[in-house]
């Protein structure tokens, strides 16, 4: 039963990816979609940490994604983009941290 309802939670979050992505991948260069729903990820990992909830796990382990992550900085330095992969590096490391350490503070509150 576990896997079913992380299986629902990851094709939630997977979907929701996708859809928010395309969204902004529509009208910016810069990979805004992922941007955003890493840190949002990060912050739902944080606020639910230690705590097996098998839906929110599916959802925000698939709403984050490395592999694009990593697509997106490796293209921008092909491109030569050198201060929008370094944005999108500095920015998804630093902020993803702190909206995890801002979930996990939210915990006790």
């Amino acid at each position: 039963m576990n896997v079913l309802i992380f299986s629902i939670g990851a094709a939630l979050g997977a979907s929701l990816r996708f859809w928010i992505d395309s969204k902004l991948r529509a009208h910016y260069k810069f990979p805004f979609g992922i941007l955003l729903v890493n840190i949002s990820g990060s912050f739902l990992i944080g606020l639910f940490a230690n705590q097996m909830n098998y839906l929110v796990l599916g959802f925000s382990g698939a709403l984050t994604t490395w592999s694009t992550f990593i697509v997106d900085f490796y293209s921008a330095t092909q491109e030569r983009s050198y201060k929008s992969s370094l944005a999108n590096l500095i920015g998804s490391l630093v902020l993803g941290v702190l909206a995890f350490k801002f979930g996990f503070s939210l915990r006790g509150a």
